[in-house]
């Protein structure tokens, strides 16, 4: 017996598969794109959805926080040890770049892999960062106020 549906995809994405009819045209003969983002240091993936994707076609969009991300900063989050793995840094605040840092995420690869492994989307590009810009006022955050009342820089 079929039913409408609702699906709420809370750190996910649909994952169409080609052919599907809520497809665009252009999107038809592929299937609907899926980002796996990565963060400053390793890859990010670009996948499709799969057929026969029993998650609602539905498929996870992003890696996930590592718990505790301050405590990672404090334990391992140097200038010195980033800039030795290639990653220059200029963070206005070290917190900023404890969310921010690699290790504060899941392993995308990990996620990536198990996302194809379990059917919810087909691995098709990995992306290499060359560069990262992170601007303070990407999701919602402001920089801080001065004691005035503007922002400061």
């Amino acid at each position: 017996m079929e039913r409408p549906l609702c699906v709420h995809r809370k750190g996910a994405t649909r994952a169409l598969p080609p052919g599907a009819p809520s497809l665009p045209g252009d999107l038809a003969g592929a299937g609907q794109p899926v980002l796996a983002p990565g963060t400053m240091g390793p890859a990010s993936y670009v996948m499709v959805g799969f057929r026969g994707n029993d998650a609602v076609r539905t498929a996870p969009a992003e890696s996930g926080a590592v718990p505790a991300r301050c405590a990672w900063c404090a334990a391992k989050g140097s200038r010195d040890q980033l800039e030795a793995s290639g990653i220059a840094v200029r963070p206005s605040s070290w917190r900023g770049l404890a969310e921010e840092a690699p290790e504060a995420y899941e392993d995308v690869d990990a996620v990536a892999a198990a996302i194809e492994g379990a059917g919810l989307a087909r691995l098709v590009a990995r992306l290499v960062p060359l560069g990262v810009v992170n601007d303070p006022w990407v999701g919602g955050r402001r920089p801080p106020r001065s004691a005035s009342g503007t922002f400061r820089r």
